[in-house]
């Protein structure tokens, strides 16, 4: 069994080096922090912390090829990879298009671009020269190779959508499938095992990490405060599929959204989350979260991931489960 944190990249750089050493500390494998549009460079926190740490994995969940060109992600990861002393993971997807739409990107077949950007960054990785002809490699020339040595960096891939689930099982080390709710972790499991039956590999071939957002507290109502925050700002980009697996209808999401976007009001926003709404987690105390855990571990959970919020407390949160989760499902 393994255990890793995610956090958004909206809080102040100098809170990720404590955050990743409490981590480290209470025994969690992995620190994964997302690159979400116009919040703080994932790359920049990642760097604090792999100098903050000694230990613990670190990753970007996620980056996109949209937004960064395939080139300058082998070299901020292998860069990465580099300083932190072989122990970055490269979280990567094509990214929600409802933010991609805010600086005017539409991302065009996901699918395809993230395979063949995970074809360019193993020959990168590998010291070779890309020349395949696709939708990201085009017009590449020999001089295309990445000018210092690093090691074949494990690509784990971001994913809610059957087909980029499939993606996964086909041609990722590792994937960061994000389970809204929980439970969904079987019909994820699902295309993954497509993509591995299309690939000839088996579930040992790939670390899969049961991504579920997690806010634990000794108090479950500030422990449900945030995860309504949470779900307030990102509700509106979840995927149809996920939608169906809630019993949500998009269109419950569109006032909120309104208030958080449009009114920048995000007092009543989370004042609109529903109770169904609130299934999209796990929260309350740390008992709280058990029967949910233990049902994950059941339907074939190999890699717990605990997402944001955590918690009121981040620190406090990363203590709890460390004391009371961990020790229970190691």
């Amino acid at each position: 069994m393994r255990f890793s944190l995610r956090f958004n990249n909206d809080l102040q750089v100098s809170a990720y080096p404590r955050l990743a050493q409490a981590a480290e500390q209470a025994g969690f494998d992995q620190f994964w922090v997302s690159d979400d549009l116009f919040l703080r460079s994932v790359w920049i926190i990642l760097s604090a912390v792999a100098q903050a740490t000694t230990r613990i994995q670190l990753g970007t969940c996620i980056v996109n090829p949209y937004t960064m060109h395939p080139a300058e992600i082998a070299m901020a990861a292998g860069a990465l990879d580099e300083l932190s002393g072989g122990r970055f993971c490269l979280g990567l997807s094509s990214g929600a298009t409802d933010f991609l739409n805010w600086v005017g990107i539409t991302p065009e077949q996901p699918v395809k671009a993230i395979s063949e950007t995970v074809t360019a960054l193993r020959k990168l990785f590998g010291g070779e020269r890309v020349t395949e002809d696709g939708r990201f490699l085009r017009g590449w020339t020999p001089q295309a190779y990445l000018r210092f040595p690093t090691r074949q960096i494990p690509i784990y891939i971001g994913a809610m959508s059957p087909a980029m689930l499939r993606s996964i099982g086909r041609i990722a080390d590792g994937g960061l499938p994000l389970l809204f709710p929980p439970e969904h972790l079987s019909t994820a499991m699902r295309f993954i095992q497509e993509g591995l039956d299309q690939s000839g590999r088996s579930t040992n071939d790939v670390d899969v990490a049961a991504c579920i957002w997690c806010s634990v507290s000794g108090d479950r109502e500030s422990a449900e405060m945030v995860l309504r925050d949470k779900i307030a700002y990102y509700g509106h980009a979840l995927s149809p599929l996920i939608l169906q697996q809630l019993g949500v209808d998009r269109a419950e999401f569109e006032p909120i959204e309104s208030a958080i976007m449009v009114d920048r009001d995000p007092a009543r926003g989370r004042e609109m989350v529903t109770p169904a709404m609130l299934r999209i987690g796990v929260v309350g105390t740390a008992q709280d979260l058990i029967p949910r855990l233990e049902n994950l571990v059941s339907m074939g959970a190999r890699h717990l991931s605990f997402g944001p919020p955590l918690g009121p407390d981040p620190l406090a949160a990363i203590e709890i489960l460390g004391r009371n989760v961990l020790p229970r499902f190691r």
